[in-house]
């Protein structure tokens, strides 16, 4: 059929090519068929068909097929219920059937009611996702979508919402059959109605009104089922007891809807309800790892929620009243046993601290518990990811004044610990590079911030940083460490912004004294040998990165013409030699002080643009073959003089 010219008007059956009809037959009789995987392939075929084109005749083809399409769900049990679904809904995605749906509709909602819940949730929610279709099947498909949640709450003693929600849809038995059928079909149902709501939620065609207080309700409900503090209000309520406790899956699906469901408003009891119920998962001895990573998510998004509210100033009624209890849970989490446990305790501390630390209510909870010191011996953690998060929730605490009081003077805790020394210790002396690269984001932070430890003495805090990062194996380490000099260098000759190649740079009539004050300060942190030597980095983000801010450089002295220009002079060709050497894979010898004309004229000989143009190329332009991948692995295992067999 492509084989047609464009325009032309859309060929009814009689007139499409031979082969076509022999096709359209196969199809037809595959349909027919009582073997279920010929009825797949057929399906498939056609959701194939329909997503890759949609030219007018697949409209005549859908009008030819439709009927045996229909008539698959008649048979008991319907034959493919997955790759039915996938077609009914491809077909409603594709454009052809804009103005006219060819009884789409009616088998939609036929297939609502006659599939079961495993294969009609996902129905239900993609036809709840298209910006088109009939108001009385979008009704249905939501009603369908909401059942398992009603299941859940009917279990309970509790009612889904107001009357006329689940119009159309099966009869509860079957929904009940299925959710107590085994644990693993209760769950998966659960998971995947969750997943499908928390879908729907921010799309602008969601259903409306949406039943924000019946989910609340339900999302509670399924997690007091988890933990065993529900109270079943019938038999199958006591069952689902049975079969969802201690569900690990269930409880972070619905720890993610809970969380999703910040975003809208429900009545304050509930709300009241929300704070308790993640309250007991964050204190629970039974909530896993990856509960407790899930639970500290969503306390977070209820946290920021209620600050949102538009009668609160601050922190907000629920989270004023929630920290003093949140705190004493958050120091039994960051003593736990369990490394990933701590780990998540320190990731939300740092979320806390980034929020709300400069509210007086926030800083008095804080200072108050042990918070702060245990997280300073959390830096010395066995575990580097301990140590990394750690590392990034004291530089948090830091900026926001909210040091530790040293430990050796309990009498006056008015003293505080200077985190810097710790923070250099542990980016030249930590065996993970984890560690490391989250001190080198806490010092790139505290310098755009201004922090007092850095304040006091930025050029040295710069050369210490650059000095050693220029050591360290880790290339993100190294491409961070440019990332400060980046920093550094805006604050000192001006911010980088968008080149625009249409603007006239007017001429600079600013005296040459500020700049060679800028470019002094420079050469005395040896940002110019830390970027050049970067330039020729064996790892090829760093050297981008190093072209950056040497291209910036370059532009923000170019307008100054009134400097002395040293291009002959013999600081000038010792770096450039030491360059050739750095570009031949030689370490060398540091450059030592250098003046800012020399540097300035070896900044202006280098080819940047060529250099940029090289490195994005990529390192395998040359040769891209599997054959040259492993020629570079035994090259390097040579070296190493390891197994060669461990590099197979």
């Amino acid at each position: 059929m492509g084989g047609r010219a464009e325009g032309q008007p859309c060929p009814r059956g009689g007139d499409w090519p031979t082969c076509a009809w022999k096709i359209v037959g196969h199809i037809e009789e595959s349909l027919c068929s009582t073997d279920t995987q010929r009825v797949t392939q057929a399906l498939n075929v056609l959701t194939t068909t329909f997503g890759r084109c949609q030219s007018p005749w697949t409209e005549v083809l859908w009008e030819q097929l439709s009927p045996l399409v229909a008539c698959l769900l008649e048979r008991d049990p319907v034959p493919a219920p997955h790759s039915l679904v996938d077609l009914l809904l491809c077909v409603a995605r594709s454009p052809v059937f804009g103005s006219s749906d060819c009884g789409l509709w009616e088998t939609a909602a036929r297939a609502l009611s006659c599939l079961g819940p495993t294969q009609a949730g996902p129905l239900a929610s993609g036809i709840l996702k298209l910006q088109h279709g009939p108001q009385a099947l979008r009704t249905q498909a939501f009603g369908v979508l909401l059942q398992p949640l009603a299941c859940v709450l009917k279990a309970t003693g509790q009612a889904l919402g107001p009357p006329g929600l689940l119009d159309g849809t099966s009869d509860d038995s079957v929904m009940v059959d299925t959710l107590l059928s085994s644990k693993s079909s209760c769950a998966g149902l659960l998971c995947r109605t969750l997943a499908h709501l928390e879908e729907l939620q921010p799309l602008a065609q969601r259903p409306l009104p949406w039943p924000q207080a019946p989910l609340l309700r339900a999302a509670v409900t399924i997690l007091r089922l988890c933990n065993g503090s529900a109270a079943p209000a019938s038999s199958v309520g006591c069952r689902l007891c049975g079969t969802l406790a201690g569900c690990v899956r269930v409880q972070r699906a619905a720890l993610d809807f809970l969380g999703m469901l910040s975003q809208g408003v429900g009545p304050q009891e509930q709300v009241t309800q929300v704070f308790a119920i993640l309250l007991e998962y964050l204190e629970s001895p039974d909530s896993s790892p990856m509960v407790l990573k899930k639970a500290f998510q969503a306390t977070l998004r209820w946290l920021l929620s209620s600050a949102r509210t538009p009668s609160c100033s601050g922190l907000g009624p629920h989270t004023a009243l929630f920290l003093p209890e949140l705190f004493p849970v958050l120091q039994k989490r960051l003593c736990s046993p369990c490394w990933e446990v701590r780990d998540s305790a320190l990731e939300f501390l740092t979320q806390l601290s980034r929020h709300w630390g400069g509210q007086a209510d926030f800083r008095h909870v804080l200072l108050t518990s042990e918070v702060p010191e245990l997280t300073w011996q959390l830096l010395q953690d066995p575990e580097s990811y301990v140590r990394a998060s750690a590392v990034t929730a004291m530089g948090e605490l830091s900026s926001q004044g909210l040091h530790v009081a040293t430990p050796t003077s309990p009498e006056h805790p008015e003293a505080q610990q200077s985190l810097l020394p710790e923070f250099l210790h542990i980016l030249s002396a930590d065996s993970e590079g984890f560690p490391r690269r989250a001190v080198m984001q806490a010092f790139t932070e505290w310098l755009r911030g201004g922090h007092a430890d850095v304040a006091q003495d930025t050029e040295w805090f710069v050369a210490t940083v650059l000095q050693v990062v220029s050591r360290d194996l880790d290339w993100e380490v190294r491409a961070q460490g440019l990332e400060l000099a980046l920093v550094f260098l805006g604050q000192t000759l001006g911010q980088p912004g968008p080149h625009c190649p249409y603007t006239m740079a007017l001429p600079k009539a600013a005296p040459p004294s500020p700049l060679a004050e800028a470019l002094g300060a420079l050469c005395r942190v040896r940002l110019f040998e830390f970027a050049f030597r970067a330039l020729f980095d064996c790892d090829r983000p760093v050297a981008q990165k190093s072209c950056d801010l040497l291209l910036f450089l370059r532009d923000k002295t170019a307008p100054y013409r009134n400097l002395r220009e040293a291009g002959g002079s013999p600081d000038s060709a010792s770096v450039e030699a030491a360059l050739q050497r750095w570009q031949a894979g030689e370490q060398g010898q540091p450059l030592g002080d250098l003046e800012p004309e020399a540097a300035l004229a070896v900044l202006r000989s280098i080819d940047l643009e060529g250099l940029r143009g090289m490195l994005a190329e990529g390192s395998d332009h040359m040769e891209k073959s599997p054959q040259s991948l492993l020629r570079d692995m035994l090259a390097r295992v040579g070296i190493l003089q390891e197994n060669q067999a461990d590099c197979y």
